[in-house]
């Protein structure tokens, strides 16, 4: 995917171990700004993000990394430390240690949540916002979520619910009734695609299990009261927020950030569950790709224009 372009690697101190990081492209044309993207989980990996390399096509440098905790950044094991405030600190880590300076910020899903919590610390230097497949509240999302539920088929449900009152979670007939919902709200595309299959067979883990819990739709870790909706009116940055059709990121719960950000965009990918950028990757990438363009063209009038 990123045969053509060049990609750079390494790795970041922090926190007791290494934030691991990869950049793909050398460089920005005129006008233009690198992307970095937050993964979801907590405690997914970068890896099904890949297709979003694409966008450095356009001249700019996109940087994935790892989150602390998973893929190829490792930590030992301590439930403890997996807080949202880790995660801000790293955010804050990457730019200091790769100058990014002036950047566009993308998350999805939990990066989404990452990113609302980052823009709410009044970071400086974001040129825009891109929020995909996000939420900004958990109780409304598990709402949602319990809502999308009662549509799979009895035998489902009845399995879920099972499981989830006996504390047996972790067994596969509770695994394969979660595939259910997923092959309708997660990802439509089967098999996986390598990339995806990659960061999928890593949870759930300690991250994950510690700050979600042990699927989509059941929410016991920390973040089961998670909600930033009241202050989504302080983000005066440009946004965009991306979902599809058949998203768990629903159209009530996306349409929520929508109505809480001023003047943010929201574009509806029609064939695509959560993760567009593989169900319908062309279309995204003209959806990103030209609201990113379309950000560096206003700022560089709105610089001209400064200039007298």
């Amino acid at each position: 995917m990123t045969e053509t372009l060049p990609v750079s690697e390494g790795r970041i101190p922090f926190g007791g171990a290494e934030t691991w990081y990869r950049i793909v492209g050398e460089g920005e044309r005129p006008g233009a700004l690198p992307l970095l993207l937050l993964h979801g989980g907590p405690g997914g990996t970068h890896d099904y993000m890949e297709p979003m390399a694409e966008l450095a096509r356009g001249g700019r440098r996109v940087i994935f990394y790892d989150q602390l905790g998973c893929g190829n950044s490792p930590h030992p094991s301590d439930p403890d430390k997996w807080t949202v405030q880790l995660f801000l600190d790293e955010v804050a880590a990457v730019r200091d240690a790769l100058g990014l300076d002036r950047i566009h910020l993308l998350g999805q899903s939990w990066g989404g949540m990452l990113a609302f919590e980052y823009m709410l610390t009044r970071p400086g230097g974001v040129a825009s916002l891109i929020i995909c497949d996000s939420l900004s509240s958990v109780p409304l999302w598990i709402a949602e979520a319990d809502r999308l539920r009662t549509l799979l088929p009895e035998g489902v449900q009845e399995t879920l619910l099972a499981h989830e009152r006996a504390g047996t979670t972790a067994s596969d007939e509770y695994k394969a009734a979660c595939d259910v919902y997923s092959d309708e709200h997660v990802c439509r595309v089967r098999p996986y695609p390598d990339y995806v299959a990659r960061s999928f067979d890593q949870l759930p883990n300690e991250v994950y299990l510690t700050m979600w819990g042990p699927s989509e739709f059941f929410c016991t870790g920390s973040l089961r009261e998670w909600d930033v909706t009241t202050r989504l009116g302080e983000i005066d940055e440009p946004t965009l927020i991306v979902s599809g059709r058949h998203d768990e990121s629903t159209p009530l719960v996306s349409r929520t950030i929508h109505q809480g950000i001023k003047g943010s965009e929201w574009e509806v990918l029609e064939n695509s569950s959560h993760v567009p950028h593989v169900e319908e990757p062309e279309r995204f990438l003209e959806v990103v790709g030209g609201w990113l363009e379309r950000q560096e063209r206003q700022g560089k009038q709105a610089d001209a224009d400064a200039r007298g």
